[in-house]
């Protein structure tokens, strides 16, 4: 990697952020009453045209708030070479917003010209990781800076891998100088799904190269053999056990920005921010409440 574009270490300048996806519907009560210390999250994709009505609200949140912009579609694992007139759009929305914070998924979307509507999981082994990190190094090249990664859902696992998942993220870091963006609630679906241990992904995990939190609800079905299945579904609150493991990865890495992700049956902006702020609450250290016995052992 080149000399200046080796890592942005964010984590001091943006400790204790915490934020949400901005949605439309929002802009006026989020003006209102916004939160301190706060950030917006937006899906690059939704703001590749040159102006319009969704621009003019971005542009109404920047002035007041950062910005983290958070691509869906670069296809980052996919088997082609990136799509140059999207990875161009997404480098001219950077430059246009100057955002705090810049994602992308470790997934892959798009196969032989053909674009699916989805975050697809990746085998593991070294072709996919060399491809991954020629992929990142073009994204990082074009943007200027490093980008965070984000750790995806699965529901299949592919028997060709030859490392685990966080082996595959640590040498993409160790090979690309990205950043990595933790989702909390992506390791528990993926743990549940594959019945493994989600704070032993989280032991195994690179947490000092973490810039950013997302943290969201997921659903529960059942799947073909009657097994329980979780999809992260970001249309809810964040489950109990979420905020648990949100709680152990603060203690080990201490406040780091934290999003709130809500997609859909969106709730009125109270019910988001109260999410935000429950989580800046776990990141704050505890008060010691002062007594008159303490005052007299000064």
């Amino acid at each position: 990697m080149r000399a200046d574009m080796r890592p942005r270490h964010l984590t001091s300048e943006t400790a204790g952020w915490v934020g949400t996806s901005f949605k439309h519907e929002h802009l006026a009560a989020i003006l209102a009453d916004g939160v301190k210390h706060g950030f917006f999250e937006v899906h690059a994709e939704n703001y590749m045209g040159a102006g319009g009505p969704p621009h003019r609200m971005l542009a109404a949140i920047r002035e007041h708030y950062p910005l983290s912009i958070h691509g869906v579609c670069m296809s980052i694992g996919g088997g082609e070479p990136l799509n140059r007139e999207h990875l161009a759009r997404f480098r001219g929305l950077v430059a246009r917003y100057e955002p705090a914070l810049v994602s992308e998924h470790l997934a892959w979307s798009t196969h032989a010209g053909t674009f699916f509507n989805d975050l697809l999981p990746l085998p593991y082994t070294e072709d996919t990781l060399a491809r991954v990190c020629r992929h990142i190094d073009e994204v990082q090249q074009a943007i200027a800076r490093p980008i965070l990664l984000e750790n995806p859902s699965t529901y299949v696992a592919f028997r060709s891998a030859t490392m685990s998942e966080t082996e595959f993220i640590a040498a993409i870091v160790r090979r690309t100088g990205c950043r990595l963006l933790l989702d909390v609630n992506n390791v528990f679906v993926s743990a549940t799904n594959h019945g493994h241990s989600a704070s032993a992904y989280l032991d195994a995990f690179p947490l000092d190269h973490v810039d950013e939190i997302h943290l969201a609800g997921h659903a529960e079905q059942l799947d073909d053999e009657d097994e329980r299945l979780l999809i992260d579904s970001h249309d809810g609150p964040v489950a109990d056990p979420v905020w648990t493991l949100y709680e152990n990865v603060i203690e080990r890495i201490g406040p780091t920005a934290t999003l709130i992700e809500w997609d859909s049956k969106l709730p009125a902006w109270p019910v988001l921010r109260a999410q935000a702020l429950a989580a800046r609450e776990l990141m704050e250290p505890p008060r010691i409440p002062v007594t008159p016995d303490r005052f007299d052992d000064v």
